[in-house]
């Protein structure tokens, strides 16, 4: 009898093929042909049994029931799905944010509509001409706070300004019939309005809080905003071709190997999609910025600036600044008189109206304090579970959608065969996934549509970080498709500090530009001088190549 030397059987075992289990007889390839025609796919050329694997190129090369076409058609069934499965999940935190954004937007509009219809049904009973003959006065001055909130290019502390000037003048006028007052007394009239303070503390003290909680209010609603149609830019970037090879080794090849039944190692599978994920959760940094700073504002809104006692008043601080002008109105007239010199008498006779018409105010006030306060604890609530979003995406699709097995099972799908994983799980973004067994990854190469997100987010934080403190920023809107975008103008020297002087700021505001809804990067910088996206390319490069090279 002869014998063989050991190495020769040796030989003969590494050369065989392996199969997915034990035996020699070749395993029926049924479980795989019913998921490949459950998925669309023509059953035709599909194997009855394994065959050799020597064909593929993603799957590991041992006995298979995948032709190069399945293989071919898996991986892109693996990649559609997958993306597929990161716009659910960024759909779910979009429509999260939307609805926040949505339950906010229609608190504050409706605080500002109750307050204007207050004004129109109690002013012409309580003031007759001094309202009927000036209700666009009114109407202009709501007008121009709606378009500060909806983001127009408008400065609203010269708004205010404005319509205080605008509604002396006709004040004045009405009450004064007996003059012949030219536009050129009036014009000296609103230079000593200021030292004569003819509405009292009203107007200063309505400027200092209404843009303090306008400022607030409107970068509030826009950061929802923002942040949804971040998450929405990033779950559309496509995945690499190193990324979809390795989610079809996750998903597919285990069907291939006739092991329909093993789930994916839980630790191989987080591997897989931190590699793909890696430049989203480069965001998380200020992604949780944003998140933190929503909150902050949101406590600001419903504390310090008072937005509902200071939008809900408005018209209440108009009729109090006009009970003002009326009471002291021949004090203020002799003042007037005095500075600008007396007016010719008029010819047209004079009317009692404003006499008629005085009377104490009685306006009320209906406050929603309650309903603002359960707006903004569902807000903190909401944001502070989605500052971890971006990092947490990776498990989370592991979970509950690839359905990978738990951290402790040694009898799962390891990319090669069953049994356990054993890799360490890399760190998230994209300079940790250096030495990524799983997923080929080019760290010097960041995704440039994530970068300008990124520079989005970090926009949005200085906006909110300067709305915390009263100062307002402008923002160049350029987008017409959303309620709500855009940003503010100037910083009102009654809330960015103490006045320097009594004449009105001149400070031109800080300006940033807000890209276009469908994404085309970011045309303007932050008041703390944000980098580009191309100076964080260039940085990221100088940073990690050398580490890359010494490796």
């Amino acid at each position: 009898m002869r014998v063989f030397p050991w190495g020769f059987w040796l030989l003969c075992v590494a050369s065989a093929p392996a199969r997915g289990d034990s035996g020699s007889k070749a395993r029926s390839c049924a479980e795989v042909r019913q998921l490949y025609g459950a998925k669309g796919f023509s059953l035709s050329g599909v194997p009855q049994a394994e065959i050799s694997g020597e064909h593929l190129r993603i799957c590991p090369q041992g006995y298979t029931c995948c032709t190069s076409e399945m293989e071919e058609n898996f991986a892109n069934k693996s990649r559609s799905e997958f993306e597929a499965m990161m716009k659910e999940a960024g759909r779910s935190v979009q429509a999260t944010l939307t609805a926040q954004h949505r339950s906010f937007d229609s608190y504050f509009q409706d605080l500002l509509n109750k307050s204007e219809k207050a004004l129109y049904d109690a002013f012409p009973s309580m003031y007759g001409e001094l309202y009927t003959q000036n209700m666009k006065v009114f109407k202009d001055l709501y007008s121009e706070l709606r378009r500060y909130y909806r983001s127009s290019n408008i400065n609203l502390e010269e708004a205010l300004n404005e319509f205080w000037t605008r509604l002396l003048e006709r004040l004045f006028k009405l009450m004064n019939p007996q003059y012949h007052i030219t536009d050129e007394y009036l014009d000296c009239m609103v230079k000593h309005a200021e030292q004569h303070k003819p509405f009292g503390e009203v107007p200063r003290d309505l400027k200092v809080k209404a843009t303090r909680a306008f400022i607030a209010a409107r970068s509030y609603a826009q950061g929802f905003l923002v942040g949804s149609d971040v998450v929405k830019k990033v779950s559309q970037v496509s995945l690499s071709h190193e990324c979809t090879r390795a989610i079809m080794k996750l998903m597919y090849c285990p069907h291939c190997r006739g092991m329909s039944s093993v789930r994916p190692c839980n630790n191989y599978c987080l591997n897989v999609v931190k590699g793909c994920l890696a430049n989203q959760a480069d965001l998380n940094t200020e992604w949780k910025y944003l998140m933190d700073s929503l909150i902050v504002v949101a406590d600001r809104i419903d504390g310090p600036y008072n937005v509902d006692t200071v939008i809900g008043t408005i018209h209440m601080r108009i009729a109090e600044a006009i009970s003002n002008l009326q009471e002291n109105k021949d004090s203020i007239t002799a003042k007037v008189f005095q500075g600008c010199g007396n007016p010719k008498i008029s010819t047209k006779g004079s009317s009692s109206e404003d006499k008629k018409r005085r009377g104490k105010v009685t306006l009320e006030a209906k406050s929603n304090a309650q309903a603002l306060e359960m707006l903004v604890l569902d807000a903190k609530g909401n944001l502070t579970a989605l500052k971890t979003y971006w990092i947490t995406l990776p498990g989370s699709l592991c979970s509950k959608k690839v359905m990978a097995s738990s951290v402790s099972d040694d009898k799962c799908w390891n990319g090669m065969t069953k049994g356990s994983y054993l890799p360490e799980v890399m760190g998230d973004g994209l300079a940790n996934q250096i030495n990524n067994p799983e997923v080929e990854v080019d760290i010097t190469k960041p995704d440039m549509t994530i970068r300008q997100q990124i520079m989005q987010l970090k926009i949005m934080t200085n906006r909110l970080g300067n709305a915390n403190i009263g100062n307002d920023v402008d923002f160049q809107d350029t987008s017409d498709d959303i309620s709500g975008s855009g940003s503010g103008d100037s910083c009102p020297d009654d809330v960015c500090g103490k006045r320097l002087s009594k004449s009105p700021s001149t400070r031109q505001p800080e300006t940033h530009a807000i890209p276009k809804q469908s994404g085309h990067g970011v045309s303007g910088a932050s008041s703390r001088s944000l980098p580009s996206a191309s100076l964080l390319l260039l940085l990221s490069v100088a940073v990690i190549a050398p580490q890359h090279l010494r490796r």
